[in-house]
């Protein structure tokens, strides 16, 4: 992981749902903000959403925005934790989708894990892209137009993709990197 100053300055948003993987979520907030991002949570409401942890519910997350009142102008890059439930949940709400579609007008990296390509498919960012996925979705993820690959992280054109929580270390490297790239590119 780049040194703690690498993100100072640097505003990270995380969407997510009840039903997100819990360490999808939790460590990415902790490596980002470890590397000095600011990190918010957006949801569909304002209380605390809870995590799946394992084989049951886990910890529950404080949400700090809507998902619908987000600006994307103030955020340098937005994450989508997996699990199962989450991305089933927003992949059907407008506003979510909306949201990562706004992220990729932008240019602003988008990091997506395990089942959250599903997100990344239903906005339409999927086809022609090089990206990985849960293996349960790596036939939605050939279907929507991606060349998939087996790999730890996937990263192209803005858009980066892992592929189960053992891939997380990776995954946040991968974020980090992207977020401080951008930052040389403006």
């Amino acid at each position: 992981m780049p040194n703690a100053a690498s993100l100072t300055g640097r505003q990270i948003l995380i969407m997510a749902t009840d039903g997100f993987e819990q360490s999808e979520l939790e460590v990415p907030l902790k490596q980002l903000e470890d590397a000095g991002a600011d990190v918010s949570i957006a949801s569909l409401r304002t209380d605390d959403i809870r995590g799946w942890d394992g084989s049951d519910w886990g910890d529950k997350v404080a949400v700090d925005h809507l998902i619908k009142d987000v600006d994307v102008e103030e955020y340098d890059a937005l994450v989508l934790p997996g699990g199962q439930i989450n991305p089933d949940l927003l992949r059907v709400e407008d506003a979510a989708i909306d949201l990562i579609r706004a992220f990729a007008k932008a240019g602003k990296p988008i990091a997506a894990v395990c089942h959250a390509p599903w997100l990344l498919i239903e906005a339409g960012l999927a086809e022609g892209r090089r990206m990985t996925g849960y293996k349960s979705i790596r036939t939605d993820i050939g279907n929507a137009g991606a060349r998939l690959l087996d790999e730890a992280v996937v990263v192209d054109r803005g858009i980066i993709t892992s592929r189960c929580p053992d891939d997380l270390d990776a995954f946040c490297a991968a974020i980090v990197e992207a977020v401080v790239d951008s930052r040389v590119a403006t």
